[in-house]
Parts: C-alpha cells; structure tokens; sequence
C-alpha cells in the first residue's frame, strides 16, 4: 500500500504536478496561437495557410500575440507549479526554446515568411517565459 504523500508506483504526487505545470504553460500557448492563427486565417487577415506568410507586418502580429502567449504559459506555469516556481518556469522556457529551434530547423527551408520570424520565435522563448514568472511571483 502505498503512503498518502506518493502516487502509484511510490512517486511523489508533486512529481506529476510539477509536469502537469509545466505542461499546462506549454500546452496553453499552442492552443492559444493555434486559436488565434485560425481566427484570423478566418477573418482573412492572413492568407492561406499554403501560402505561407510572407508580409512583415503580419509576421509583426503574429509574433506579438505569440509573446503575449509566452509570457501567460510562463505565468501559468509559476501559478501551477507545486514548489520552487521558478524552476518550473525555466524548464518550460528551456522546452520552448528546444521546440522554437526545431521550429527554426524544420520551416527555414521551406521559405514559408521570413527567416527572422521563426528565429524571434526560439530566442523570445526565455526572456518571456522568464518575464510570466515574475509577473505571478509578484501577485
């Protein structure tokens, strides 16, 4: 039997919490840029998805709303984490930024818009998670 403090198999429940935080601040900011590019994909500010997008501005807006969005899934992550906030937010930070390099790698050949956006993209991904953070340890 296990004791109350230990999940299944005798890890800390703190352990899937922790994961779950993490996971949360992650998964809120592709959900939330996945909803914002179909809306406006569907408001016909951007072009067709296979056209890819190729006017600075738009790359403009879609990078702020993908700040915005970093910096709550780094928020989120701090709110929900069981301990140490903070170190939960730099394992989020760090796992965006390994996702925006890939990001980086994969769409760079493929000339889908500019090449500075993907590469804002990764390196946003610290100083934001870093800045949602702070911003709940204030609260």
């Amino acid at each position: 039997m296990n004791s109350p403090g230990l999940a299944p198999f005798g890890r800390p429940r703190s352990t899937w919490r922790s994961i779950g935080a993490v996971g949360a601040g992650f998964l809120s900011v592709v959900v939330l840029s996945l909803a914002a590019d179909l809306a406006l994909h569907a408001l016909k500010v951007y072009p067709p998805w296979e056209q890819g997008l190729h006017d600075p501005l738009l790359n403009v807006l879609a990078l702020s709303y993908r700040i915005v969005f970093t910096v709550f899934g780094g928020w989120l992550t701090a709110r929900l984490a069981p301990h140490a906030p903070m170190r939960h937010v730099w394992i989020y930070a760090f796992i965006g930024l390994a996702m925006g390099t890939i990001g980086v790698i994969v769409t760079l050949p493929l000339n889908l818009g500019p090449a500075w956006y993907p590469i804002l993209i990764a390196a946003t991904a610290i100083p934001c998670a870093w800045l949602g953070g702070k911003l709940q340890a204030r609260q």
